[in-house]
């Protein structure tokens, strides 16, 4: 039950990436990191179906952190990558090659072989104040870093370091997550006397605002390798030095799992480093990873058409520009 709810929170995770990169892809730039960025999201509706999604994952997520343990639930949420790349495929009709699926299957499954190798256990120790003060630390400086180095360099760049800074917050969301479940559990009235239930709120609207942030920074296969693969990483670190997860080291398991963690980061890199990405580094190119434009509703191609201009609608793929009405395209060439 908790690898099935996980891995239905890592498909709902899916659909919101994309649902809220299409309503916020045509925000201005200068909305980075400004509230301007959210109120714009919220008056699209795709956006908002994206949110419903992201409860039902926050939902399945919470329910599988409180019945298994940190380093349990969190590397299964990496399968969101392969079912963005599934999506990015058959619904957009993005031209996903070889090297897209073998990195796929190679960062799944050198993740799945560490789970494997490692057969996390334990995680039921009671946090400590003082374990609480030092995570939040040591996340919150490793969140100001990667924002720090998101504001700077090509989209891809700023995309995978906005992802970065997301992930850290979600990893930790997850950690008050598994605490507050259990106030939950034992009396939900109860949940509102302890600290964790509000920084829960704050880390969560915070890591959502990172997320967006991502989205909107650059392409959708950058943000999201970040935010898929640094999640379950930075989950690990959480679960054990907070609750006291065990990791099977003894024998060869230590260096298998190093393996399997080689086998992951090559996967990340050969995503990070493929046509999807970095085809699409150049100003120029950035309104062919407007998923807006390549989707098969009139309504989300109409919302960003005043955003691209014809000279770059031309330049756009052969399969995006037939399918986009002729009516739209008539009224970007009178525009």
């Amino acid at each position: 039950m908790v690898y099935l709810l996980a891995t239905a929170s890592a498909l709902a995770n899916a659909l919101t990436s994309i649902l809220q990169r299409m309503g916020v892809e045509d925000a201005s730039e200068d909305s980075t990191l400004r509230l301007s960025l959210l109120t714009h999201a919220l008056k699209r509706g795709v956006w908002l179906i994206g949110l419903a999604f992201m409860i039902a994952s926050f939902l399945s997520q919470a329910v599988a952190l409180h019945l298994g343990d940190l380093s349990q639930v969190q590397p299964i949420l990496t399968t969101e990558l392969l079912f963005l790349i599934i999506i990015l495929a058959t619904w957009f009709r993005f031209r996903i090659g070889l090297r897209e699926w073998l990195g796929c299957i190679a960062a799944a499954g050198g993740l799945a072989g560490f789970l494997l190798f490692a057969q996390p256990g334990g995680g039921d120790s009671v946090p400590t104040a003082r374990g609480w003060v030092l995570v939040g630390l040591i996340c919150g400086v490793a969140v100001v870093v990667a924002v720090v180095l998101a504001l700077r360099g090509p989209r891809w760049w700023r995309a995978a370091m906005f992802g970065t800074a997301g992930a850290i917050g979600f990893a930790f969301t997850a950690a008050l997550i598994k605490t507050v479940s259990g106030f939950v559990a034992t009396d939900w009235a109860q949940m509102f006397v302890h600290w964790e239930t509000y920084a829960l709120a704050l880390c969560g609207v915070g890591s959502l605002f990172l997320a967006q942030n991502a989205y909107h920074a650059g392409p959708i296969a950058a943000s999201q390798t970040a935010l898929v693969l640094v999640d379950p990483l930075a989950s690990l670190a959480i679960g054990i030095g907070l609750f006291g997860d065990n990791l099977r080291t003894a024998g060869a398991y230590g260096p298998l799992e190093a393996l399997s963690l080689v086998i992951m980061f090559a996967g990340a890199a050969s995503i990070a480093h493929s046509p999807l990405i970095s085809g699409m580094k150049g100003d120029d190119d950035r309104y062919a990873e407007l998923l807006s434009l390549r989707s098969r509703s009139k309504r989300l191609i109409e919302a960003v058409q005043d955003t691209v201009p014809i000279e770059a609608m031309e330049q756009l793929p052969p399969v995006v520009i037939e399918h986009i009405p002729a009516d739209v395209i008539e009224h970007m060439r009178s525009d």
